[in-house]
């Protein structure tokens, strides 16, 4: 039947969409979200809050264990896994609530159920009883999100085989785990189970997107830390023998074949694009490897329809879906909104230790034919990072030899995902390295080695 009619209709409720219908309602728009599970989506309900929870909870119980160095050791510690899930719930819960205020507070309809676009101003909602209802809107964006990839022919059984989904609410902590994929999915995880004692081989390249040195570092420190890397090896279905009891990895390389058993095997080969069955084929609505494509506006080509997050492909972070939300809707408003710099955009990753970027890489530096010089301060000069024990690690920024523009800040450390705010202020101000360090850092701070690493560009870094 037909329903209310709005200024602009979001297909999806998570981070993007949420985002985009606050900015509407302070625009004075009227705006309603169709939402199939819970407003907040995968950030909030599956990945960037719960499992930077369990983090925290591993982190305490890192510490504990290594206590003695601080002058407190302590006995007896006990893991009970459980309890660092109920705490987890516990923060999401609580940030939910605040979002479903926020709602409220905007006076924004939400319309419960499967979302489908009947054409270019309506949207079919089908709720849970099999009724129907259309939410029109004089615009559409699409927030539907994206889900965990599988290795093809291995599937989910949420037990032996797992996805960050699955692995995010267990109760139930392996004692051994293999981790297929290095990105900051896999790094993250292979933190959490390590930190909590369990036995973690992770297979493929650690951190493949980062700086080179930052892959290098990250890999030098999981060693340490007991984590077994099985880099630059892609085993198929084939290699995999998924049993009751566990699962196992055949490891073939140069002549040789290793055998590695674990209780639970957990895929973090990236992401796809929920595209299937909202009615983008019928409004030919064009689609590339499981995302829509659009413009720099979010614009899908056809009138009146825009998509925004991780269903579009360009990158997929919780705070690169929430400002291309609120462009979107400034769009729609009539304001004229700036694109989104994607260089511009930092990247964090919340392993141990800890990675901060944005911009360049080296590589990707070189790569355009730039000419570059590099200037890089480690943590094991700072006092601060000597004081909390977070020294492996190093600030790297990359700059235009000729320009002096900064095209890369690269941060691994203690406080990694905090710096590279600073980082992204200044790429976004076009600052210089000078001017980077110019900026006075207060002492003794980890925040520091940015200014050193900025001053190191033209060798005037004074702690090196």
């Amino acid at each position: 039947m037909p329903g209310e009619s709005y200024d602009v209709v979001l297909l999806g409720g998570g981070t993007g969409g949420y985002a985009a219908a606050f900015r509407g309602a302070q625009l004075g728009l009227k705006v309603a979200v169709v939402e199939k599970d819970k407003v907040g989506g995968t950030c909030l309900h599956r990945g960037c809050i719960p499992t930077k929870a369990l983090l925290k909870s591993g982190s305490v119980a890192r510490l504990m264990r290594d206590g003695a160095q601080y002058g407190v050791t302590a006995t007896g510690i006990e893991i009970d896994y459980s309890k660092a899930i109920e705490r987890s719930g516990r923060i999401v819960e609580q940030n939910y609530k605040g979002l479903q205020f926020l709602f409220r507070k905007h006076k924004i309809d939400i319309y419960e159920g499967v979302g489908r676009l009947k054409n270019n101003r309506t949207v079919i909602v089908t709720k849970a009883d099999g009724s129907t209802e259309e939410v029109t809107g004089k615009a559409i964006i699409i927030d539907t999100g994206s889900r965990p990839r599988a290795i093809p022919g291995i599937e989910f059984d949420g037990k032996r085989v797992i996805n960050s989904d699955h692995s995010t609410w267990s109760p139930d902590l392996p004692k051994r785990v293999i981790i297929r994929g290095g990105g900051a999915t896999g790094v993250e995880f292979a933190t959490i189970y390590r930190d909590f004692g369990c036995e973690v081989t992770l297979v493929g390249r650690v951190v493949p997107n980062e700086d080179r040195e930052v892959s290098q570092q990250l890999t030098r420190s999981f060693t340490k830390a007991g984590i077994k890397i099985i880099p630059d090896y892609r085993p198929t279905a084939e290699d995999f023998n998924i049993t009751e009891g566990g699962v196992e990895l055949r490891v073939k390389r140069d002549g040789k074949e290793e055998r590695i058993e674990a209780d639970t095997l957990l895929v973090a080969i990236g992401r796809q694009g929920n595209i299937e069955d909202i009615g983008l084929e019928e409004l030919g609505i064009k689609t590339k490897d499981s995302y829509i494509v659009t413009d720099d506006f979010g614009f899908t080509g056809v009138d009146g329809i825009y998509a925004i997050g991780d269903v579009i492909g360009k990158q997929l972070l919780a705070h690169t879906a929430m400002h291309q939300g609120i462009i979107v809707m400034e769009l729609l408003a009539g304001k004229k909104p700036m694109p989104l710099d994607l260089k511009k955009v930092p990247s964090v990753t919340f392993c141990h230790p800890e990675i901060g970027s944005v911009g360049l890489t080296e590589d990707e530096a070189k790569a355009e034919g730039r000419t570059i010089k590099v200037g890089k301060f480690p943590l094991r000069a700072n006092g601060k990072a000597l004081i909390e024990d977070e020294v492996d690690g190093f600030a790297k920024v990359i700059a235009d030899a000729e320009t002096d523009e900064i095209l890369g800040v690269h941060l691994i450390g203690g406080h990694a995902t905090e710096l590279i705010g600073e980082a992204a202020l200044a790429s976004l101000l076009e600052a210089t390295p000078w001017e980077i360090g110019l900026s006075v850092h207060p002492h003794p701070t980890i925040s520091e080695v940015l200014g050193e690493a900025a001053l190191a560009v033209d060798g005037m870094a004074i702690h090196i």
